[in-house]
């Protein structure tokens, strides 16, 4: 099965860990990833990601993503003007571009998408997306993971 981590659901284990809402999306991004490694599931990587990870300020933050994404992920393989004219149609919908950009890889790749932001995941449900989206923790819950 293939998934689709957003930026933010890769950032969540270094943000404030004193929230526990934080701590709980934390150990499922990071049992998540786990389970990539241990072959259960496909990290996808899109170019999105990349222009994103290298905005990040933080040096430590952003090397640490990128060695998880060039150790743990596989760049998407897609049609990159179908998935050019999905990121504008939902972007037309309300969604900021990048979001708009990464559910538009994730959705023609097939993969379920993982965020932690919920405005954007109740915003998925809005915009007729076919695939899975929803909170890493969701994610776990879904798929039985422990």
């Amino acid at each position: 099965m293939k998934i689709y981590l957003d930026v933010c659901a890769l950032c969540r284990p270094y943000d404030d860990q004193n929230y526990l809402r934080i701590k709980f999306e934390t150990v499922a991004v990071k049992i998540i990833l786990a389970k990539v490694k241990a072959g259960m599931y496909t990290l996808l990587v899109s170019p999105v990601h990349i222009e994103e990870i290298n905005s990040i300020d933080n040096t430590f933050q952003l090397l640490q993503i990128k060695n998880i994404l060039g150790i743990l992920g596989e760049p998407v393989n897609v049609d990159m003007v179908k998935t050019k004219e999905r990121t504008e149609h939902l972007w037309s919908a309300g969604l900021g571009i990048a979001d708009a950009a990464h559910i538009a890889f994730a959705e023609i790749s097939e993969a379920c998408f993982i965020s932690c932001d919920d405005k954007l995941i109740k915003k998925c449900g809005s915009c007729n997306i076919k695939i899975w989206c929803g909170n890493p923790v969701d994610f776990c819950v879904k798929e039985g993971l422990k």
